[in-house]
């Protein structure tokens, strides 16, 4: 073989090497996953336009995957008489049966379920398909954020009007048919682009491994172990990755040091394998960052609480108030949420094509503005429409309930801007402590 078949070979192979994730992602195979072929928005468009799917299942009360069985029984549940109450023509009302009741229950136990499933791990698995050691790539995983949460609320936007409306005027067994029906093509929809994902390899339980750091720094404290600022005593494993599979080493910090008991090697003959024992300074240190998220997490709290009235106490006032859309159509009090959902759709484009290109060259952040910023802008907004709704209020009040529903209009957008500014800022700070193999479980949390 002559040097220019050598050399056709090598940059053939630097080729290769150059277009592999460097994040440990793998494909459908296994294999470690090629740029060229999987990833990016060859594979976002298939989780994007699921979310639309699942999102106006979710919002007609619906949600994917486990779910599908919950919609399932809601469906039933409302389609056959015996499984609900008859429809009730003069009050008093006849009651549903405790089995009636326990059936109902258990189908929206499922939906909880399947909630639980989808939520923490959707965002998460569309920021894998990023590789964040590329600058072409990373940038276009803050703008996948963007617009996931705009496919959200294009699904919201359709569950809260059509459906609602579908439920009113054609009864429950449509109203909870057709999110059944969607909820099933966003499984085919998430299933179709599976060739073109890229996959996180399976890291174990990060609770296990945090019980397993307690117990040890506990054992370790009861025994008079005291740990000095820069300890040569702590155990890490001698290789280039962590002992965490798919996880990369995380150094050392001087906070909560009572922790870096847990690694302190007190017996030279000690099973370096035996984690309820002895842990590495990686274990320790991903407990660590687990712990300081967690005032970030509490902090979101109060927005949870904010983000709830707009399908309680939002409806209820609008149930009181003049619904009159023309003289022929009143908007059904469940749609009202509408107003929270129309946010989206202007503020996305907005935010993604004029606000960031304006901010970034003040700021020098890529994004315009840090993650947790974004946060605490969700936070200062929700208190303003928290103001919003409270002067409303107080003016139905006065008025018995006579005031237009329009007076709500300010309220949910505000509220929709907060999730908007919550949402994404929460989905960045916890893919990118994830990244940095810091906080495994910072999208549940969130």
């Amino acid at each position: 073989m002559d040097s220019s078949d050598s050399n056709k070979y090598t940059k053939e192979e630097m080729t290769i090497t150059t277009t592999l994730v460097s994040n440990g992602c793998v494909d459908y195979k296994g294999r470690i996953a090629d740029k060229q072929k999987t990833g990016g928005w060859k594979a976002a468009p298939y989780i994007i336009v699921n979310e639309v799917a699942e999102r106006f299942a979710f919002f007609s009360i619906a949600v994917n995957m486990v779910a599908y069985l919950g919609m399932v029984l809601l469906t039933v549940s409302g389609s056959i008489d015996t499984l609900r109450p008859p429809h009730c023509t003069k009050k008093p009302c006849i009651p549903a049966s405790p089995a009636q009741t326990t059936f109902l229950y258990f189908a929206l136990a499922l939906i909880a379920l399947g909630t639980g499933g989808i939520k923490p791990c959707v965002s998460s698995f569309g920021a894998d398909q990023f590789d964040e050691s590329d600058p072409d790539e990373a940038q276009k995983k803050y703008s996948f954020f963007n617009w996931f949460f705009f496919a959200i609320n294009m699904g919201a936007l359709f569950g809260i009007t059509l459906l609602v409306y579908v439920q009113v005027e054609l009864g429950w067994a449509w109203g909870f048919g057709i999110p059944t029906c969607a909820t099933i093509i966003s499984i085919f929809i998430l299933a179709a682009g599976w060739r073109k994902y890229r996959y996180q390899k399976p890291m174990g339980s990060a609770f296990t491994r945090f019980v397993q750091v307690i117990v040890a720094s506990g054992r370790n404290h009861l025994r008079g172990v005291e740990v000095s600022r820069d300890d040569c005593r702590l155990y890490e494993v001698d290789s280039k990755e962590s002992d965490i599979r798919g996880a990369r080493k995380l150094a050392h910090t001087q906070q909560y040091r009572y922790l870096d008991k847990a690694a302190v090697i007190t017996d030279p003959d000690i099973n370096p394998n035996n984690r309820w024992k002895l842990c590495t300074i990686t274990q320790v240190e991903e407990f660590k960052s687990f712990i300081r998220i967690i005032p970030i997490w509490a902090s979101t709290i109060a927005l949870a609480i904010s983000f709830s009235q707009l399908s309680t106490f939002f409806i209820a006032q609008a149930n009181t108030m003049d619904r009159s859309l023309g003289p022929n159509f009143r908007i059904p009090p469940g749609s009202i949420p509408v107003f929270s959902s129309v946010n989206a759709l202007i503020v996305v484009p907005i935010y993604e094509k004029i606000v960031v290109p304006f901010l970034r060259p003040r700021t020098g952040h890529p994004r315009g503005i840090t993650s947790l910023q974004r946060m605490g802008t969700g936070l200062f907004v929700s208190i303003v429409a928290m103001v919003s709704a409270a002067m409303v209020e107080k003016k139905r009040r006065e008025d018995g309930g006579l005031i237009s529903v329009f007076w709500l209009f300010p309220q949910c957008f505000l509220i929709g801007t907060a999730r908007f500014s919550r949402t994404w800022g929460s989905w960045s700070f916890s893919t990118t402590r994830r990244r940095m193999g810091r906080g495994a479980l910072a999208a549940p949390c969130f």
